[in-house]
């Protein structure tokens, strides 16, 4: 089983999410659930559709940080 990162961002209108190590897998929501909901049947998607096409599904390399700052 692979992770891989999923940035997921606010939007004036809900969600939207994509993950750096699947370029073009993209995913929104009216909130953060319903986006995770779609962003993990979109990677499901895209996974699948690289394995039907014969190309090389990429091994998850993001990693992800909180840095704190002072304001």
């Amino acid at each position: 089983m692979k992770r891989y990162l999923i940035v997921m961002e606010s939007t004036t209108t809900g969600y939207s999410a994509y993950s750096p190590d699947l370029p073009g897998c993209v995913a929104t929501g009216a909130d953060q659930a319903e986006t995770e909901r779609n962003m993990r049947k979109a990677v499901a998607m895209h996974v699948e559709a690289l394995r039907e096409a014969g190309e090389e599904i990429p091994d998850p390399s993001s990693t992800g940080v909180y840095l704190e700052v002072d304001e």
